[in-house]
Parts: structure tokens; sequence; C-alpha cells
């Protein structure tokens, strides 16, 4: 059994774990998951995510605003987020960003400029960011150019050209359960590009479940394909993999774990 997995980015407060929920999670950190960071996605969410943080030693959080849900975001949202974000549990910003995939989501212009407040919240705070980016890496690079957060490009989707870019700016980027799909040459290409001091390891579930489990409502003991894959691309041994994962989403959430 492999140990020190650290899933860096889940939605554990998701209804999809609303009946096993709990369950669930003791057997996960029995069998060898050290962590969880659960990323929030909604206001709602994100004290669902923080009562799960503060239930569970091994789960801490992020708060922030998805750019699905940027439409109806509000000043005063961004001061509760503000005193969400002083809890103790609380380790980052985030799942902010930009998603141009679906047409009827919250227009460009709103994603926009929901993303840049949380942005220069994140900085106020000096609190690392957790990036959503889909289907915008142009308008997601130049903002993480202008405002220059430490954090990761979380189910990291871009070419290796652009995880260069990322890792110039000093950020980490995040793979899912992408890179063991069989039309993973763009996240493979991306995984070799990219140093192992700079890799997170993350299912995103309920989504995004590895082979051989695709389609299936993903959990944090499914890294165990997911990291596997990766050391293949690299040439290590699964377990160095994820001691290695370990220790970055540690030092970027400046996690302290015994």
């Amino acid at each position: 059994m492999y140990q020190n997995i650290f899933d860096s980015h889940a939605h554990y407060d998701d209804e999809r774990f609303e009946e096993d929920r709990h369950e669930l999670l003791s057997n996960l950190f029995a069998n060898g998951v050290r962590g969880i960071v659960n990323a929030a996605s909604s206001m709602e969410s994100c004290q669902t995510s923080l009562a799960l943080a503060q239930r569970y030693p091994q789960v801490y959080c992020a708060v922030g605003v998805h750019p699905d849900a940027a439409y109806c975001f509000t000043e005063d949202d961004l001061t509760t987020l503000s005193q969400l974000a002083k809890q103790p549990k609380v380790v980052a910003i985030g799942e902010i960003g930009l998603d141009y995939y679906y047409d009827d989501a919250s227009p460009r212009e709103v994603q926009r400029a929901v993303f840049e407040r949380q942005l220069q919240l994140a900085a106020e705070l000096n609190l690392p960011v957790i990036i959503h980016d889909r289907d915008a890496h142009q308008d997601t690079m130049e903002l993480l150019h202008k405002y220059r957060p430490h954090g990761v490009l979380h189910c990291y989707s871009g070419s290796a050209e652009m995880a260069k870019e990322v890792l110039k700016l000093g950020m980490y980027l995040g793979f899912t359960g992408v890179v063991t799909f069989k039309n993973a040459k763009k996240a493979i290409e991306a995984v070799q590009a990219i140093p192992l001091d700079r890799l997170l390891i993350e299912t995103d579930c309920p989504y995004m479940a590895p082979e051989p489990n695709r389609g299936k409502r993903c959990d944090s003991g499914m890294l165990v394909h997911t990291g596997s894959k990766i050391a293949e691309i690299k040439g290590i041994q699964p377990q160095h993999l994820f001691d290695i994962t370990c220790q970055n989403v540690c030092e970027l959430f400046h996690i302290s774990i015994e």
C-alpha cells in the first residue's frame, strides 16, 4: 500500500458523496491518503468545505467562487470570503479563474472581473490561489502575468509550452486522472516538461476518474492510478512520486503534517 498520497484538489462536499461521505473519508485516511485540499466553487460550498475541513484533521480547504458562479458574485461576498479565509484550516483562495467552455455560463467580462477581485484578495491576504482555466488559456495567462500570484493551475489542460510559462511565474501545475486516458498526449507532454518539484496530483473528485475507473465517481483512492502513470512518465517509482507531491502540496499551501 502506498503512503503519502495527498489529493491537492477535491470536492467532497459535492452531493454525489452525500450517502457515504464520512465512511469513505475514514477509509481513505486508513489506506494511504495523507491529506486532502477541498476546493470551494460557490459561496455555499465555501461554508460546506470549511465545515468538512474543521471536522477532519487531514482535510484542508480553499474558499473562492468558480467562474460558473461569477454572475451572482457581490462585494458582500468578497467581504465574507475575506473573513472565511482567516480561518485556520483555509489554505488558499480557490477555485477561481475562467471557463469559456459553456456559452450559457457567466459572461466572460463578469468572469474576468470576479477573477481579478479574488486575485487581489489573495494578494492582500498573502494566500496562494487555485486556478481554474478551461478553454481560456490566453486570458488566464494575461491575468497571471498581471497579478503574479503564488499557486497552482489545477486540472492542467494547456500545452507543454504554456506549462513552461507557468513555471516562470513560480506556480505549480496539478494533474488529474486525465493523464491516464488513451488520448492524453497533451497532458503527458506537459508532465514531461515540468520538474517534479512543481507538480501536484489531484482527483477533482467526484469528476475525472482515471483509467480503469473512467466514468465512475472519483475519489482520492484512485490517485494510485494517476500517480503511477505520472511516475511511469517520469521514470521513477510511484512511492517516490507520492512522497514528492505530498511535500509539494505542503510547501505550496503551508501545511504542516506529522
